[in-house]
């Protein structure tokens, strides 16, 4: 057998699909190993091989073990991510009696906990009167400060605002884009604050169930059936693989005292918030808990309804996903301690507070409103739907200038572009 030529590694000593694919294919060795085992996955490969061809797909099966495309995974956020995810379910689809050539989860795994220690609120530090941390709008300062994150949150709120001739209140296509731009980009030290932040009042987790925007990227008219979701989404090969790795690095376990099967709290938070932009996207379930789930139901399952039951407890009866939210909201990781890798930035999202305390306390002059005062306290039953979802910005709501419905909306646009760019 040819020396098969070696492709780019992704973290954790795996080879990239898509670069081990294009070299197997390019090497005289490996490429018509790679076509038999093609064949032999097709319908009819029988066939097409002639007499012995299950000797013909156990040979290739077993030649290729010893190349690139052995153990190859995708990286999630990649360029051209679709392309290697359907060589990787390919390969997944070659197991033969016992020899898998892949792993059953498609991403890198996520090899360090991701920092869960937190500096003292900016607002307990800076803002006079304040007695309580509120770790959700020291996540959305915090963003703002870093130029990917309020970036690419801007472009997601914009995009799931906006409203669409064609496609009706917003485009939920391009909403659900952007979200999954800003989730695979974004490291998860800004992203799972804003998300997982802990709430002790309604009004907090209201906040925090609006961060995706859910009027367009999560909630429809009516609920449809889990199980017409999740087909189309195991029809997809990013949603199928991001459903795949959410089941791997989310499997709960009873005897494990962390209830996560991989005991690896920040990869099952990643592996979350890589299902939000898709079909399946999961959220919270109301303002008044941490419950998370998909918006479908189980009525019109008929005799599947056992099946249907089953997706949906993956979300709302999985003690590793709740430990997960549970702990992060409690300063606490399993693989924190001893996963950090050299160099992490352990103290970015802490001296970023301390950047945004100092630019704040400056620019605010004693006979200006403070941050706090404008984006004062309301009660829940005071706060309509665009209240919410700009909760947790650092800017006032658009209603604040004008009551009206056209004037407000006239508002929203017109306000958003030039300011949410400096603030958001």
């Amino acid at each position: 057998m040819g020396l098969y030529w070696v492709p780019r590694l992704v973290s954790g000593g795996r080879w990239d699909c898509l670069t081990a694919g294009d070299s197997c294919s390019s090497d005289e060795a490996c490429s018509p190993r790679l076509r038999t085992l093609r064949q032999c996955v097709a319908g009819g490969g029988s066939v097409k091989l002639g007499p012995g061809a299950r000797n013909h797909c156990e040979n290739a099966v077993t030649a290729l073990l010893s190349s690139p495309l052995h153990r190859c995974q995708c990286k999630r956020g990649m360029k051209r991510e679709k392309n290697c995810l359907s060589i990787y379910w390919s390969l997944k689809q070659s197991v033969l009696h016992g020899l898998s050539l892949v792993e059953n989860y498609p991403y890198e795994p996520v090899e360090r906990g991701f920092d869960y220690v937190r500096l003292a609120s900016i607002a307990a530090e800076s803002e006079v009167g304040m007695t309580t941390v509120n770790r959700c709008l020291d996540a959305a300062k915090a963003c703002n400060v870093d130029e990917t994150c309020q970036k690419l949150r801007t472009e997601y709120v914009s995009a799931c605002i906006a409203p669409s001739v064609r496609a009706g209140p917003c485009n939920r296509a391009r909403c659900s884009k952007a979200l999954r731009k800003f989730f695979d980009r974004v490291p998860p030290d800004y992203t799972h604050e804003l998300l997982f932040c802990p709430c002790s009042d309604t009004a907090c987790a209201e906040r925090r169930r609006q961060t995706i925007v859910p009027a367009c990227s999560y909630e429809e008219r009516e609920k449809p059936n889990c199980l017409a979701q999740l087909r189309v989404c195991e029809a997809d090969y990013v949603c199928k693989s991001r459903w795949a790795q959410f089941q791997h690095d989310c499997q709960p376990s009873e005897l494990t005292a962390s209830g996560c099967q991989q005991e690896n709290y920040g990869a099952c938070l990643v592996a979350y918030t890589g299902l939000i932009g898709s079909i399946i996207t999961p959220n919270y379930l109301d303002n008044s808990t941490s419950n998370v789930g998909p918006w479908c139901s189980c009525a019109a399952s008929g005799n599947f309804r056992d099946q249907c039951n089953h997706f949906l407890s993956h979300f709302h009866d999985n003690n590793c996903l709740k430990n997960a939210i549970l702990a992060f909201g409690n300063d606490t990781d399993l693989k924190s301690a001893t996963n950090q890798a050299p160099g992490s930035n352990t103290n970015t999202y802490n001296q970023i507070l301390v950047t945004s305390t100092e630019t704040t306390t400056t620019t605010i002059g004693s006979g200006m409103q403070t941050e706090q005062n404008i984006l004062r306290p309301q009660m829940p039953t005071q706060m309509n739907e665009r209240d919410r979802l700009w909760g947790d910005s650092t800017l006032p709501s658009p209603d604040l200038y004008d009551a009206s419905p056209a004037a407000a909306h006239l508002a929203m646009v017109m306000w958003l572009l030039p300011i949410l760019l400096l603030a958001l």
